[in-house]
């Protein structure tokens, strides 16, 4: 039986086959158009995932789609009946996307089925929004029964959920509703420190450790009615997200020293003490609500889903100071990962299918879900085209080959094999250099990747050798905790309320001062995002990772994801040859073909 999951028209549209409920593709669509965070009906990513699992044009049984528009359609309606005259300008827009094509899914499903050649479904479902959060974080889990916990912006009327999962089974036990929501306060601040909302989340988690959280009680003072078990109530004087005009209102700027930085312009103490101290609130927000939930359901597992669940600083706390004695993190938690529950919702509660023992391990198969690099050999591609290559076709001589350039300082990029599903590439789109080097983090993010310079790169480690070199038990192959970097240490700010300096650059001369074993990966507080790395999962980049640590004795590299500001992700051989070429970057590896930027 083939289901196609779909989710679509809000941000990061995505789809995902489940075959017999077998995970067998998943792919996000701005990978495919190349438009960031695109939100269009995912065709590109629906003509993989059916490519992928051989369907034929009656062959797909039953679509599922990842929430309840009818639903949605009437918490906006109500929210702008309640706000009056200040959502005039907002609402016919609102109400146009609606009428015209949120409420209009099972055509619009028809309509793109057809424009590739395929018949109508089936059966076309729908869940939940937070269902098919939970599903996504359970069901493919190493847990056969797990607490389950959901955080994001808002479903239809949802926007933080404790449930339990249980063989084949979910039920959601409670939820926070719509607007007090965890997802919109951080990304209200998000706002006010100058990023975009819905993109710009991880940005503000990056910049958080610049900051002291001297607004932390003013929050939870004015802004956020915090309870024992999690729950909360905002007061919406400081907010204009109802009426869809703004995130904040001009009361949030008198009470946080000014109004939202704009776009691109320097950053100052504000914005950094803003982001530690709204990163701080969630962290307890959250502690609060898994204690709770610990104690409603019982379990001594916990799985996590929804945007909020990939912020991995807030993890990294849950993990160390939580109840839960494991944590399992859907590496796809936003709302792309969506489409993937929505599926396997259908595949078990729907149908009734049982799931199989996961026994320890997560059925993700690493979240290598996506399409290869070209469909074609790459070397008769390259030599087609007259572009200077060498052909490594031998792994240990290839990772052994790309170990001596890291070691000699070089930056490569990787597109190989299938490529991930998630917004962090975990070695088969990823630019790969040596963590030791002092200049490292500076070269990529001004010279490479193009972004602001206090955005800290993430560390990719032999998973048996991790202990050694970060403060974190067990493994982390999907980038979802936060850890201490072992052997580092920090400067002590002489004065943390004076301002940066007027050049936003400079903020990355903090991280200069860092004493660290691997700095190009220790952030300015001394941690570090860890990725885990096993031969069985990635296979490729146990290999590099192993010859690195016999000529260096360092198992630690940098993996940051292939592309540059305000871009997706490179899926495709000619994605990565664009990128390679438009960048210092000073090798490329595509599959078994190295390429040296300097013959190119």
């Amino acid at each position: 039986m083939n289901i196609l999951g779909i989710s679509a028209f809000y941000h990061d549209a995505a789809a995902a086959l489940v075959q017999d409920g077998r995970i067998v593709a998943a792919a996000q669509e701005e990978r495919f158009t190349r438009i960031k965070n695109d939100a269009s009906m995912p065709l590109g990513a629906i003509e993989y995932c059916l490519a992928e699992g051989g369907i034929e044009r009656n062959g797909i049984d039953v679509v599922a789609y990842y929430e309840k528009p009818l639903s949605s359609f009437v918490r906006v309606l109500r929210t702008f009946t309640a706000i009056g005259p200040s959502g005039f300008r907002t609402f016919p827009r609102a109400m146009d996307e609606m009428l015209r094509r949120k409420l209009w899914i099972s055509f619009e499903v028809d309509r793109a089925l057809k424009s590739l050649g395929f018949s109508r479904p089936g059966t076309t479902v729908f869940a939940e929004h937070h269902m098919s959060h939970a599903a996504a974080a359970f069901y493919p889990s190493p847990f056969d029964s797990a607490c389950i916990l959901t955080f994001d912006g808002v479903g239809e009327w949802a926007t933080s959920s404790i449930g339990v999962g249980s063989g084949n089974s979910i039920e959601l036990l409670e939820e926070m509703r719509f607007p007090d929501s965890i997802g919109l306060l951080y990304s209200a601040f998000t706002h006010a420190a100058g990023f975009r909302v819905n993109s710009g989340e991880y940005k503000l988690m990056g910049l958080a450790p610049f900051g002291t959280p001297r607004y932390r009680d003013r929050i939870l003072d004015k802004v956020v009615d915090l309870r024992d078990d999690g729950s909360f109530a905002i007061d919406l004087r400081y907010f204009d997200y109802l009426s869809g005009r703004r995130m904040t209102s001009d009361r949030f700027g008198h009470l946080f020293d000014g109004p939202p930085r704009q776009p691109d312009s320097p950053i100052t103490q504000r914005e950094c003490d803003l982001a530690r101290s709204i990163q701080d609130v969630v962290e307890d927000i959250i502690l609060r609500i898994a204690n709770h939930a610990h104690r409603v359901s019982g379990r001594r597992q916990a799985v996590l889903g929804g945007g909020v669940a990939l912020n991995c600083v807030a993890n990294g706390r849950l993990l160390r100071d939580g109840p839960f004695e494991q944590i399992w993190v859907q590496p796809a938690a936003g709302d792309a990962g969506s489409a993937l529950g929505c599926a396997l919702w259908a595949w078990h509660d729907v149908l009734g299918n049982m799931r199989p023992t996961a026994d320890g391990v997560d059925s993700m198969r690493g979240a290598l879900l996506g399409p290869p690099p070209s469909t074609v050999p790459v070397a008769a591609t390259l030599s087609s085209l007259s572009r200077p290559h060498e052909v490594l076709s031998d792994p240990t001589q290839r990772a052994e080959r790309l170990a001596g350039l890291l070691n000699d300082g070089a930056v490569i990029g990787v597109c190989s094999g299938r490529m991930e599903f998630g917004p962090r590439a975990l070695g088969n789109r990823s630019i790969l250099a040596d963590a030791r080097s002092t200049t490292m983090q500076q070269r990529l993010n001004v010279k490479i990747k193009n972004r602001e310079s206090f955005r800290p790169f993430a560390p990719v480690v032999l998973e048996e050798r991790c202990a050694e070199w970060f403060e974190i038990d067990g493994p982390s192959p999907y980038m979802s905790f936060v850890a201490g970097v072992r052997n580092s240490t920090t400067p002590v700010e002489s004065d943390p309320t004076e301002l940066l300096p007027t050049d936003p650059a400079n903020l990355g001369d903090r991280l200069g001062s860092i004493r660290s074993p691997i700095p190009a990966v220790t952030h300015v507080d001394g941690t570090a995002r860890v990725q885990t790395v096993d031969a069985e999962r990635y296979p490729e980049l146990f290999r590099i990772l192993s010859a690195f640590e016999g000529l260096t004795g360092c198992p630690v590299l940098v993996n940051t994801s292939f592309n540059v500001r305000g871009e997706p992700i490179v899926a495709t051989f000619e994605d990565a040859y664009r990128c390679f070429m438009a960048t210092d970057m000073d090798w490329l590896l595509v599959e078994d073909c190295l390429l040296d930027r300097a013959e190119q």
